[in-house]
């Protein structure tokens, strides 16, 4: 195929893999901005003072990932990359009185941690000069002077609860080392024509910088994540790769995730569809291949998004999205899907 002049305003998306076992640890399609290079710093051999041979030094390389929609787990990958099913977290309720002395504390999902629950007045600041005396024991706080807790009126609940469903917990320490990762960068670049090319950048092995800063704030733009990933050799000496996916018919529909996880009632994240030629269909089916009513393939925008959401009533279950564009020899994609249970 001849070589065509192309240009690129499109964002990639990201799959983040384990460089040990290739398994995935993130596929990321929420960026808004992406970055790779690399540079090589030259040293001199000087004679007389002017600069006779030349020596390249190793190359050095980043890529970077900045956000303001991100999974919680994004988080994970400044640590080891593992979101724990359980730990300690901070909880406060406001509750109403019902019963002069006491008041009854409920807590769903966890234990509450021995030595950590305080109860001030909701009508005052809590400084720890405002707490009210009194034991806590099976779900009841019993003041120790009765008249402190008065029906009707409303008090803060502190306390340390420790849970081993419903949560997910990222601890960032000295003891947790960070993982090397295998980056890959998915775009499309349009030529003169009006033809879009997939382009895939890949650093073939990669280790997060472990530093980053949120602000929240309830004024300007959302809270923004940017992940910068140093690049380095991996065992056949490659840091990053280009790669330009072209076919004899300079067409090829690809997704940028090829499987999605959702509950039932709810959506997976948008997946982004490109090299498609003209109108884009769905079909799913089961894990059976008999076609299935209650997943649904939503196409969006100009035939380059699809949203895949799931009834309330779904089973849970795996199921298959093909998709087909209207080319004379139709292309298909096809993405997996697993249904889990609502929480």
């Amino acid at each position: 195929m001849p070589e065509k002049n192309k240009a690129n305003r499109q964002v990639c998306d990201v799959v983040i893999r384990d460089y040990k076992t290739n398994a995935i640890v993130l596929d990321f399609e929420t960026a808004n901005t992406t970055t790779a290079g690399i540079s090589s710093d030259t040293s001199y051999a000087m004679a007389k003072g002017t600069r006779k041979i030349a020596f390249d030094n190793p190359l050095e390389g980043t890529m970077t990932l900045e956000a303001q929609v991100y999974p919680f787990k994004l988080f994970s990958l400044f640590s080891d990359g593992v979101v724990a099913s359980n730990g300690i977290v901070d909880e406060r309720q406001t509750i109403t009185a019902t019963s002069a002395g006491v008041l009854t504390v409920n807590v769903t999902n966890g234990t509450v941690q021995a030595g950590s629950l305080f109860v001030t007045p909701a009508s005052e600041i809590a400084d720890g000069s405002n707490n009210i005396a009194g034991a806590f024991a099976n779900g009841t706080f019993t003041a120790t002077t009765a008249s402190d807790i008065v029906v009707g009126e409303k008090y803060n609940v502190f306390y340390l609860v420790k849970k081993t469903t419903g949560v997910g917990i990222i601890t960032f320490n000295n003891d947790k080392a960070g993982r090397d990762y295998r980056v890959s960068m998915f775009t499309v670049d349009k030529d003169e024509e009006g033809t879009l090319t997939p382009f895939i950048m890949i650093a073939h092995k990669a280790t997060i910088q472990r530093e980053f800063e949120l602000e929240f704030s309830s004024e300007g733009d959302p809270a923004s994540v940017t992940l910068t990933f140093n690049l380095m050799e991996d065992k056949n000496r490659d840091v990053m790769t280009f790669a330009e996916i072209t076919s004899t018919n300079e067409d090829v529909m690809i997704v940028g995730s090829s499987a999605v996880t959702i509950k039932q009632g709810k959506a997976a994240a948008d997946v982004s569809v490109i090299g498609a030629v003209g109108t884009v269909t769905a079909t799913v089916k089961d894990s059976s291949d008999a076609a299935y009513a209650k997943v649904h393939a939503q196409i969006s925008g100009d035939n380059d998004t699809v949203i895949i959401y799931a009834d309330a009533d779904a089973v849970a279950g795996t199921y298959t999205v093909t998709l087909t564009d209207s080319k004379a020899t139709p292309q298909t994609a096809v993405i997996g899907v697993t249904v889990e249970a609502a929480e």
